[in-house]
């Protein structure tokens, strides 16, 4: 079984600390969400593993299957097993979700092997078929004049075709209308299996009700701080957050007094 192990990781922005101390284990077929108000780092953590170049990790280490993925470039730590899901999908006006796809299933092969078109659009039309896909839509540039809907629908169609072990969701449902919610949730629930493990990072429970997490997890300043099943998560849409504060700032009054006690 596949596993993404997070090792006490701090990832700074320049000189601004941003994940401070985080550590956690995803093993293959998991679903784990991370939930926190803004500016807690979530969206920093998810880029910093898949390699974008703004994040530093200044400590820590994270491992695929046992080894150090820090010292692969973005594009290594794909081809290795990862797959990040961006908040805002980019757009490449002139390129085909076809074209654009099958480049990326090339970069997967070995140096000198060459894709079989025909092999190709047979897996492509199996995988649109599977997650109720238009056919039509391959023809389309890539998220060109796309609804938040549709980018996050090809977004889960990439990830199909590419296979990874480990997608990194970041803020999926972000834009999202319930109808586009219950879309992507649909994709993601249809290839969810014993071979993929997922990071879920969203503001809201509501996400939750379709993609049904086996972990939930509570980031503050750059740490996890809470951890429990789904029911943590409606905990936390019924109070809001102030209650995670609350309990923070009484936990650390209660070692500083211990402290004290002690000296």
């Amino acid at each position: 079984m596949s596993s993404l192990v997070i090792k006490d990781l701090h990832v700074a922005i320049g000189d601004k600390k941003i994940v401070q101390g985080l550590s956690l284990t995803i093993n293959g077929g998991e679903v784990h969400a991370i939930m926190g108000p803004n500016g807690t780092g979530k969206s920093t953590l998810s880029k910093a593993i898949a390699g974008h170049p703004d994040y530093t990790i200044t400590s820590g280490d994270v491992l695929l299957d046992g080894r150090s993925i820090l010292d692969r470039e973005a594009d290594e730590r794909a081809r290795a097993g990862l797959f990040l899901a961006f908040q805002y999908p980019s757009e490449i006006p002139g390129v085909s979700i076809a074209n654009f796809l099958r480049a990326a299933v090339q970069a997967r092969l070995a140096e000198g092997e060459e894709i079989d078109a025909t092999a190709y659009y047979k897996r492509l039309y199996s995988k649109m078929d599977l997650l109720k896909i238009d056919r039509k839509f391959t023809s389309r540039a890539v998220n060109d004049g796309f609804s938040g809907g549709e980018k996050k629908r090809c977004e889960i169609l990439q990830m199909a075709m590419l296979e990874p072990k480990f997608a990194l969701m970041d803020e999926t449902d972000s834009g999202l209308d319930i109808d586009a919610l219950r879309i992507v949730a649909d994709g993601v629930n249809t290839l969810r299996g014993p071979n993929l493990g997922v990071l879920m990072i969203t503001h809201y429970q509501r996400l939750l009700n379709y993609i049904v997490p086996d972990h939930v997890h509570v980031m503050w300043d750059g740490r996890i701080v809470k951890s429990g099943d789904k029911s943590l998560a409606l905990e936390l849409e019924a109070k809001g957050y102030d209650w995670v504060k609350k309990e923070l700032a009484a936990t650390a009054t209660a070692a500083a007094a211990t402290a004290a006690t002690v000296a």
